[in-house]
């Protein structure tokens, strides 16, 4: 079984920066892309960012564009969020995901991703 270990998160004023990080079995991790979302209170699931296996590509949601930052380090199995100022509409659980083709280009769909880290709570105050 995948497992995903999300760490981070937590309660930031606006303007502030936070970083999360999701480590994965190595097995699940070469080669493969890896994706973040979130779902802010009382909506539904959005994508945040994803970054290719290489590390060497990266997409981002319109809203978090020249905010956020993904990255990984696949000698660490582990890949990360830093999220830099914050607004209170980024508010949300923060997921990391896995997603389910190896080598093929970045998703920006959750059905693209078949594990799911536990989520992890950002409350940016205003």
């Amino acid at each position: 079984q995948v497992q995903l270990e999300e760490s981070g998160g937590g309660l930031v004023q606006g303007g502030e920066s936070l970083g999360l990080s999701c480590t994965i079995s190595e097995r699940a991790f070469i080669g493969y892309n890896m994706g973040w979302f979130r779902r802010p209170p009382g909506k539904e699931r959005e994508f945040v960012a994803a970054i290719d296996w290489s590390g060497g590509v990266t997409d981002y949601a319109t809203s978090v564009k020249g905010r956020f930052t993904a990255a990984r380090d696949n000698a660490k199995n582990t890949v990360y969020l830093k999220m830099n100022s914050l607004k209170p509409e980024d508010t949300a659980v923060y997921y990391c995901a896995h997603q389910r083709s190896r080598f093929s280009h970045i998703a920006s769909r959750p059905s693209e991703y078949d594990y799911w880290g536990q989520g992890t709570q950002v409350v940016v105050s205003s």
